[in-house]
């Protein structure tokens, strides 16, 4: 079975950092697509950042270009999402999630899917 778990996050500063992990299992990791999404109350969930783990292109949000950074440990099955310069509305649920082969950073593409880990950023 397919299984993400996604983990690191806490209660930060803000321009404080945090490093989100997503712990991989039960697929051939380096053929699928792993991203990062985040949900605030009452938003809609929305893409942050997301990888190929084959090639290794990225995907940021606009919102997060220059303070967040993806990367993919594939010996691991690990991807992470280093957050640094954290503000107040990045305060969110982060989750981690997957699709085979490469995808559009948008959640109506991934069909795998880890528990949340809050974030919450304090001004």
């Amino acid at each position: 079975d397919v299984q993400l778990q996604a983990f690191g996050g806490g209660f930060v500063q803000a321009g404080g950092s945090l490093r989100l992990s997503c712990a991989a299992s039960g697929f051939i990791f380096d053929e699928y697509a792993i991203g990062w999404f985040r949900q605030a109350p009452g938003k809609e969930r929305e893409g942050v950042s997301c990888i190929s783990s084959s090639d290794g292109s990225t995907y940021y949000a606009d919102s997060v270009k220059g303070r967040f950074t993806i990367s993919s440990d594939n010996a691991k099955n690990t991807v992470y999402l280093q957050m640094n310069s954290l503000k107040p509305e990045d305060t969110a649920v982060y989750y981690c999630a997957a699709v085979p082969g490469s995808s559009w950073c948008n959640p109506i593409s991934y069909d795998y899917w880890g528990q949340g880990t809050k974030v919450t950023v304090s001004s």
